[in-house]
């Protein structure tokens, strides 16, 4: 399949603690916030879930985790369905908080609902593996990594993530990645997407290593970089034709919010491709967490993000286009 599509893509979806409680208590589409029908009228739509989904498992304590994250599937589900989440990034430090057996309900929860994901499963093989999604007339082929949390890795014998260091000069990062993509190039898709959950938290710009390893995907053929980790976002880059999505940042959460840096603000990025299904733009869409949702943002909260995207950018050369409260690049 080839041809036109728009495919969004966010940060961070944790579906867990109090926006699941809140979720009791308001529909399942509820959680989209303003944001809904943007979301609807996507012909796909590709995001980071940062919890898993269960009711089973009990907290990770095996190392310390100041924080664990799970939603009840019979909430989060119907959630992700209203919004027309095509494909679940997985490898993350939240998957395997509630342990393997939350892990695999969550796989088994997405494949019941259709869901696609990668990053994670039930080996290390299963969590190199692909995520494939018909989107709009695209066929779009996902792989996932993280740096994040190693005691979470996927091995021959047990669950977890695909736990990758994110170094070029790093043989085995370099055998793992290029096995995981020559797998998602069989049969070749339209649309290569990278997936990376990486780096540490509130910082506003990725690291000289990530540079080169975004790069590093791009001259191997990956179409577009789906960064994320952070809660902040980065600046976007343009590298040989593809998009670079440092870090998206946060799109709905209950974490508390940095007066300074606020991570209740990002955006939904949005991907258009040609009738070629080649990446000729990329919309920017301002957003805000309020009350566990995310919102369109407006005014004030739509300029503060557009001023920050292009002071963050701007290291790479990338120039924006005004489009409403949004931004535009071109490819």
């Amino acid at each position: 399949m080839s041809g036109r599509g728009r495919i969004g893509l966010t940060g961070d979806v944790m579906l867990g603690r109090t926006v699941d409680e809140r979720q009791r208590h308001r529909p399942p589409e509820a959680v989209w916030g303003t944001a809904l029908d943007r979301l609807r009228g996507l012909d796909g739509l590709i995001v980071n879930l940062e919890c898993c989904l269960s009711t089973r498992g009990e907290r990770w304590t095996r190392t310390y985790r100041p924080f664990h994250f799970r939603g009840d599937p019979g909430r989060a589900i119907p959630a992700l369905d209203a919004a027309g989440v095509d494909c679940c990034a997985l490898a993350n430090n939240h998957v395997l908080d509630f342990g393997e057996v939350a892990l695999e309900d969550t796989l088994d929860h997405l494949d019941a609902a259709g869901i696609a994901h990668a990053g994670a499963g039930r080996d290390v093989d299963a969590a190199l593996a692909p995520a494939r999604a018909a989107i709009g007339g695209l066929d779009v082929a996902v792989v996932s990594f993280t740096d994040n949390t190693p005691e979470y890795a996927a091995t021959e014998d047990a669950p977890g993530t695909a736990h990758v260091e994110i170094d070029v000069g790093n043989d085995d990062t370099r055998d793992r990645v290029a096995e995981a993509l020559s797998r998602a190039r069989e049969p070749a898709p339209d649309l290569l997407v990278a997936s990376l959950h990486w780096g540490p938290n509130m910082v506003e710009e990725p690291p000289p290593a990530f540079e080169a390893f975004g790069r590093w995907l791009v001259d191997r053929g990956v179409d577009l970089v789906h960064g994320h980790s952070a809660h902040v976002f980065h600046g976007v880059e343009v590298y040989d034709g593809a998009p670079i999505l440092y870090d998206a940042g946060d799109f709905v959460d209950d974490y508390a919010v940095d007066p300074d840096l606020r991570n209740d603000r990002s955006f939904l990025f949005e991907v258009r491709t040609d009738a070629d299904a080649a990446i000729e733009e990329v919309r920017l869409l301002p957003t805000e967490i309020r009350d566990c949702r995310v919102h369109e943002a407006r005014g004030d909260a739509a300029r503060w993000c557009r001023e920050r995207m292009r002071e963050r950018s701007e290291p790479f050369g990338t120039e924006f286009e005004r489009d409403g409260e949004g931004l535009v690049v071109a490819v």
